[in-house]
C-alpha cells in the first residue's frame, strides 16, 4: 500500500484505534510525525508515544491512546492541508476551533505547534489539521 500523506494516515489510525478501544496503535516514524505527536501529547489528546526500531533502519511510533471516562479523547480530526491543496494562514486569520475547545496544528517557520502557541509566538504557517 502506498502512503502519500503520512499525516492523514497517522490521524486515521489514531481515530480508528480509539473507535476500536485499543490501548495503543503503531505508525511509521518520521521527524515530522514526531513533532505532530509531541503537540498532541502536550495538548492532552494522547497519553504518550515512543519510537521503536523495527530493523533494517526503519522505525515506528507506538502511540498510547487516551480515554476520558470511557470516551475517546479525540472526538474529531480533520486534515486541512492535503498534498494537492495546501492551506496557509496568517495568525490573525486563523479561526478558533470549536470556540477554543479544539486546536489547530500548524507547521510554522519555528516548527510544528498548536494554534495557541503560534498566536503567542505571532507566527502563521500551513494549517495541517484541526483536533477536537
Amino acid at each position: 500500500m502506498s502512503m502519500n500523506y503520512r499525516l492523514a494516515d497517522m490521524l486515521t489510525q489514531i481515530r480508528n484505534g480509539q473507535a476500536a478501544r485499543l490501548s495503543e496503535v503503531r505508525v511509521q516514524a518520521s521527524k515530522f510525525l514526531g513533532s505532530v505527536l509531541e503537540v498532541l501529547k502536550n495538548e492532552g489528546y494522547i497519553e504518550d508515544y515512543k519510537r521503536e526500531e523495527t530493523g533494517k533502519g526503519k522505525a515506528e511510533f507506538v502511540i498510547a491512546l487516551r480515554y476520558q471516562d470511557g470516551e475517546m479523547a479525540i472526538r474529531e480530526v480533520v486534515c486541512i492541508s492535503k498534498p494537492g491543496r495546501r492551506v496557509y494562514s496568517k495568525i490573525e486569520n486563523l479561526p478558533k476551533q470549536f470556540n477554543g475547545l479544539g486546536i489547530s496544528i500548524l507547521s510554522t517557520s519555528r516548527g510544528v505547534m498548536s494554534d495557541y502557541d503560534a498566536r503567542k509566538a505571532g507566527v502563521g504557517g500551513e494549517v495541517l489539521c484541526s483536533v477536537f
